[in-house]
């Protein structure tokens, strides 16, 4: 932690529930970024686009703008646009997040043109029924690569745990035999382009989330340090059954300060 230099930082469950800031969040990111460090939140969220995050997010005291934030759509569109150049794809997803998927040809459910080339999945919703689920296995069974934002199976609301599309991606893969591309969190490729973002080597970050699998573990893997919170999405059965020890876990976000500065005074 003493190399620290920047701070990943995912937004649902973490700063925010439901959109609400939880208790000392827009005071503790204020004084991470007055003490120097670099700020990237990085976030699986498919509800909303960059823009759509960050005018929230202001309004609620945080100081951040779109340039900010590094969403899994927006992910997702440089990882098409490398691996996929040109490809028709299908999206099921519950949100407007075209404004991210910038060069993305998108397919509507009733293009009578050519099959998808992708099948691609983002965050769950109402859009996630059998007439939906069905038609994207149809695309599978035809040839179209499966490409998914993120496996999360929930996410937490100010109602309690709500399904996510991760749960649905798991049949999918079984029903068609195939496995999904993934290009949000966990995937190695998402944290390598957050801290290319922030100019930082893995060394010099850590990241902050409140699922110890996506968030925390899967930095880990990619070198940067880890930091579980316990709010959100956080159980403590999950951790148990954790496929590994995060290295720091704090109570909330709102402690975050208090870690850096016992690091550097270290």
């Amino acid at each position: 932690m003493e190399s620290v230099q920047a701070v990943l930082i995912d937004i649902d469950g973490v700063l925010t529930v439901s959109w609400r800031p939880l208790p000392g969040a827009v005071e503790a990111l204020r004084e991470v970024r007055e003490a120097g460090f670099g700020v990237l939140l990085v976030t699986n969220t498919t509800s909303r686009t960059r823009a759509s995050i960050a005018g929230t997010l202001a309004e609620a005291g945080f100081p951040v703008s779109a340039g900010d934030i590094l969403t899994a759509p927006a992910a997702t569109a440089a990882y098409l646009a490398e691996h996929c150049p040109g490809a028709r794809c299908a999206l099921l997803n519950s949100g407007d997040i075209a404004e991210d998927l910038d060069g993305v040809t998108l397919v509507e459910a009733g293009d009578t043109g050519a099959a998808p080339d992708v099948v691609l999945v983002g965050g769950a919703g109402p859009e996630f029924g059998y007439a939906e689920l069905d038609r994207a296995f149809g695309h599978l069974q035809r040839g179209a690569r499966l490409v998914a934002m993120h496996r999360n199976l929930y996410w937490r609301t100010a109602e309690g745990l709500r399904l996510d599309s991760g749960a649905f991606l798991a049949g999918l893969e079984r029903a068609a035999r195939v496995e999904a591309e993934i290009t949000g969190k966990p995937s190695r490729a998402f944290f390598a382009s957050a801290l290319a973002r922030l100019g930082v080597g893995a060394e010099e970050a850590v990241m902050v989330g409140d699922d110890v699998e996506s968030d925390v573990l899967a930095a880990q893997r990619a070198g940067v340090t880890g930091v579980l919170v316990r709010t959100g999405k956080f159980q403590p059965e999950t951790l148990r059954a954790a496929d590994g020890t995060p290295d720091h876990v704090i109570d909330s976000f709102a402690d975050l300060p208090a870690l850096l500065r016992g690091s550097a005074q270290q």
